[in-house]
């Protein structure tokens, strides 16, 4: 039985991956992704001009070829800013999904492995946490904690924790009853053990596919964060804090001073989401 286990399991990883590398969504969600990954890595190196260099002669101008995406009010180059700012959200989302899904995963197993009072609490306190809107609670986090971009990170993270709990908990609740949680009981495993090496690689999936919808959530939270202030603070060129400083804007006709900021966050966003539908189609296949 356990040399079937061991084959099956490389069996079912690689048609995982055959679905996925068919997959037009998936691929084009991971280009998308892959792109705005490399411009946050190397986007000081390809960008034509300095990010946050100001040219006050040169405030306002039109896309053209010498300023793809045109100017700001100040004269620095918004295609300049738009590659580079990817840097910034694309290091605080991240993170703070990668401490939801750490903080989410622990709960969950926490919850559905002991059930009783434990559950009982714990289940209370996440569905209060998420009757809230994310962003308010992180928004009345940082007002209390001040502004940085470690406490974005944190604000975020446990706020988006919850709802990764609640998808843990579930999966844990249909693991704890099957014959391989039984046999390491009867082996004397404990607690630790089983929810950690024998109920969470068997979780897996799932806690993939809700971190990678998470990463979307996220990236709108730290845009919603910059734009009201609250997020990233100048001179970083983050797309959030960009169009809060151009918003204004609009209304004298200067629409692409926020237009290609508000793209690149949704062109982003639009890749998470290709790329989280299609693993989730490939692992439930």
């Amino acid at each position: 039985m356990t040399g079937f286990a061991a084959a099956a399991a490389p069996s079912r990883r690689q048609e995982v991956f055959t679905a996925l590398s068919r997959s037009g969504a998936f691929l084009t969600g991971l280009t998308i992704v892959l792109f705005w990954v490399v411009c946050a890595l190397f986007g000081r190196d390809l960008v034509p001009y300095d990010p946050l260099g100001e040219d006050i002669l040169n405030a306002l101008g039109q896309p053209s070829a010498e300023h793809w995406f045109g100017t700001d009010q100040i004269g620095r180059d918004i295609f300049s800013r738009v590659i580079v700012g990817s840097r910034d959200i694309l290091t605080v989302a991240p993170l703070a999904t990668i401490l939801a899904t750490v903080v989410g995963t622990v709960l969950g197993l926490l919850t559905g492995y002991f059930r009783g009072i434990i559950d009982d609490i714990a289940s209370r306190l996440i569905e209060a946490t998420m009757a809230i809107p994310g962003v308010i609670v992180s928004l009345l986090a940082i007002v209390a904690l001040g502004t940085s971009e470690t406490t974005v990170i944190i604000v975020i993270g446990l706020s988006f924790g919850p709802g990764i709990a609640r998808t843990v908990r579930s999966a844990v609740l249909s693991e704890r009853e099957l014959d391989y949680v039984a046999a390491a009981k009867l082996r004397h495993e404990n607690s630790a053990h089983i929810m950690f090496v024998e109920i969470l690689p068997n979780i897996l999936p799932p806690i993939l596919v809700e971190s990678t919808v998470r990463l979307g959530y996220a990236i709108f939270a730290v845009a919603t964060l910059s734009f009201i202030g609250f997020g990233l603070q100048p001179p970083s060129p983050d797309w959030g804090l960009s169009i809060s400083n151009n918003y204004s804007m609009i209304s004298g006709g200067y629409w692409w001073t926020v237009l290609f900021d508000a793209l690149a966050i949704a062109t982003l966003v639009v890749g998470i989401n290709l790329t989280a539908d299609a693993l989730q189609e490939a692992l439930d296949g």
